[in-house]
């Protein structure tokens, strides 16, 4: 089935009340997830609280945050993580992002900008890391029994002991293990050097693609790093990542979009246009095994993911290509992706 992503991003906004009724509309389209994305590079609200104030105002749609793993500390980003997964139960998510300018590095003063290779092996240690540490916790490590006083079977706790290239971590995690087992991971894989990372830890992958041809290529690339790591390509969801301005009649189409696919600005691949022009891009690419699905980045967040919504969405769904309703709870059911077997389990800490 295909997969649908929108951005929930709104430059300026700090205000919850506007990301909330994004996100509910979202979901009301049955989206699979929405997207926050975050930087230390510029002024605004931290993306993963802002996404924990929307869990309880919404019920199905997965909740992705950006969260960089540059300058912080991952004991404390996988916790937080699996915090939003349990005030969600079981529907976050965490795009992995890295730091590399000298600006956001003298916000923390300890280190400078690294080469982009060092920074994306780094965040791949990273996500190795909080997956040890999600699994730290047994499924059944907690016992609350109040006869005897017994709150965790102590056995069923494990240091991870992991040493990576620039920090250590012994374990175990303070969260239980998260509903999901392990929340989605998500990469954007549209530079080089972050492709290797996502195909061997992300379950999404993002790719930037002007034509359907420049995705495949990608698509397949990612595919074959994720074999050489030891991984079923098919765990890896593959998405087209778009901006999309659906005025239509308010902006003229500029020559090429519409129909006739993206173009490449500053911003990323432009899809300008109506809204069943998007849903014929979204078939065409679908139906050819491009991509398993698009996030869609709005231009303006309110009248296009209105337009996304009761236009595109509407029109794939009666063409029997997208689901009319939510067949499961968590984003990992959404994704078709199973919940990962605890790496610890059994074993003594």
């Amino acid at each position: 089935m295909l997969h649908l992503a929108a951005a929930l991003d709104q430059p300026s906004v700090h205000d919850a009340d506007p990301y909330v009724a994004l996100a509910r509309l979202a979901e009301h389209g049955g989206l699979d997830f929405v997207t926050l994305d975050d930087t230390f590079a510029r002024p605004g609200p931290d993306a993963l609280s802002v996404l924990s104030r929307i869990a309880p105002a919404t019920g199905r749609i997965g909740l992705v945050p950006t969260v960089t793993t540059t300058h912080t500390e991952p004991f404390h980003v996988q916790a937080a993580v699996a915090t939003l997964d349990w005030v969600s139960r079981g529907r976050a998510g965490w795009r992995i992002e890295v730091s590399r300018t000298e600006g956001e590095a003298r916000l923390f003063g300890r280190r400078h900008p690294a080469p982009a290779d060092a920074l994306w092996q780094e965040a791949g240690e990273v996500a190795d890391v909080a997956a040890r540490l999600w699994d730290s916790w047994e499924d059944d490590a907690e016992i609350r029994d109040e006869a005897t006083g017994r709150f965790i079977d102590r056995d069923k706790l494990h240091h991870v002991d992991f040493t990576g290239s620039a920090f250590s971590v012994r374990g175990p995690s303070i969260v239980p293990r998260p509903p999901q087992g392990h929340p989605v991971r998500v990469v954007d894989a549209t530079d080089g050097p972050a492709r290797r990372t996502a195909a061997r830890y992300a379950d999404v992958a993002l790719v930037q693609a002007v034509s359907s041809a420049q995705a495949t290529a990608v698509r397949d690339q990612l595919r074959r790093y994720a074999a050489e790591s030891g991984r079923d390509p098919d765990e890896l969801r593959v998405l087209a990542s778009l901006v999309v301005d659906l005025g239509d009649g308010e902006y003229a189409a500029e020559p090429g979009h519409g129909g006739g696919g993206p173009r490449p600005t500053a911003w990323g691949p432009l899809y300008r246009g109506g809204p069943v022009d998007l849903a014929e891009l979204i078939t065409s690419w679908y139906q050819e095994g491009t991509v398993d699905g698009f996030h869609l980045v709005p231009t303006e967040p309110r009248r296009d993911l209105e337009r996304l919504v009761n236009g595109t969405v509407a029109l794939l769904q009666h063409r029997g290509l997208f689901r009319t309703f939510y067949p499961g709870s968590t984003l990992r059911e959404h994704l078709g992706l199973a919940r990962p077997a605890n790496q610890y389990a059994g074993e003594t800490s």
